[in-house]
């Protein structure tokens, strides 16, 4: 079995060390993909330090890769060597459940084999994109449009889609207010794409130390949460929760118009609760998005394609590994503007 070079977490909360770690075999309709650059979701620093669930170990976290096709098995007929790749959150599902016959693969029942800290179907595990390249079936990897910077266009395939599902599903477009609640590596994904989509834009912050970055991004004005709960009430039409702190739900149902929604995205690490009264006075709803499937990846990158969108992205330069525990610690103290990518030439 070929190997590839990866940075790989050898226990929870352990230091990054680069290693050889074991690729998948080209089958017929997988493609073998030079991985360029590899972006760093907050996801990766819950999973490599146990914070959600056991994960599995040695662990190659890593699910917003863009690369180049090196190699296509005998039955590839969607992609050719060269072509500009990306691959995200899920490299395989079922197939048969009722949501992935409707292409919504990331809603699989039987549950979709994650890019990495995950299990094929075959019980081998998933090593992500930490590395120098990947092998994954055809119909999970999409175009990425090489008018795109491939560094910036890296956190896409995460943190892009998992605000454009939400923004497309609840139909954001003119004459709809939004507000992206939280000005992060989601949030700031958030605010373009609404802009591009039409709306008029708002961000919710608990400071103004993005302010300028906000309006930058596209979003009409930058209000700080707790000064403007009653000041905009009845105001935006879809509310965007980016964070992983707790909500004061009731508050953020009240800014929402008749028959707004209230979509979290973000995760808090805690249960959060409201009163029902405050949904049912207006026909408001709480909801969730969970990335977004294949289909709406590539409609997304198409999407950027067009608008010139991308992330904005710090590089790390992983030749000596601490560099990406650093980034990890720099996550964690919210430092960073927007996005850190891992260059994969320097595994």
């Amino acid at each position: 079995m070929p190997n590839t070079r990866s940075l790989v977490a050898k226990a929870p909360g352990a230091k990054f060390e680069k290693a050889e770690m074991p690729l998948r075999a080209l089958h017929e309709n997988a493609v073998a993909i030079k991985i360029l650059y590899s972006g760093i979701c907050h996801s990766d620093i819950h999973q490599a330090r146990d914070e959600w669930f056991e994960g599995i170990f040695p662990m190659v976290p890593g699910h917003e890769i863009v690369g180049e096709v090196t190699e296509v098995g005998s039955k590839v007929s969607k992609f050719k060597v060269g072509d500009r790749v990306g691959v995200g959150t899920f490299v395989d599902s079922c197939r048969e459940c009722e949501y992935c016959q409707k292409g919504m693969e990331n809603y699989c029942l039987r549950g979709n084999v994650q890019t990495y800290n995950g299990r094929h179907y075959d019980g081998e595990p998933t090593y992500g994109g930490y590395a120098q390249d990947i092998v994954v079936d055809q119909n999970y990897v999409v175009t990425v449009p090489k008018s795109l910077d491939p560094a910036a266009a890296a956190p896409l395939l995460c943190a892009g889609i998992t605000l454009y599902s939400p923004l497309k599903h609840w139909r954001v477009g003119p004459g709809m207010r939004v507000a992206i609640l939280g000005l992060g590596g989601l949030g700031h994904m958030g605010v373009k794409f609404a802009k591009a989509m039409g709306a008029e834009v708002y961000v919710l912050g608990h400071s103004a130390a993005k302010k300028a970055d906000a309006i930058r991004f596209g979003a009409k004005d930058y209000l700080i949460t707790t000064d403007s709960f009653e000041s905009h009430r009845n105001f935006f039409d879809v509310i965007v929760n980016t964070i992983s702190a707790d909500l004061d739900v009731d508050a953020l149902l009240g800014m929402l118009k008749v028959g707004g929604s209230l979509v979290n995205v973000g995760l808090p690490g805690n249960h959060q609760s409201y009163n029902p009264f405050s949904i049912i006075g207006g026909l408001k709803s709480i909801a969730g998005a969970n990335t977004g499937n294949i289909k709406d990846t590539q409609e997304m990158l198409d999407f950027c394609g067009e608008h010139n969108i991308v992330s904005d992205v710090e590089i790390v330069n992983a030749s000596d590994a601490q560099a990406v525990d650093d980034a990890y610690q720099r996550v964690v103290a919210s430092d960073v503007r927007y996005r850190f990518v891992i260059d994969a030439s320097t595994i």
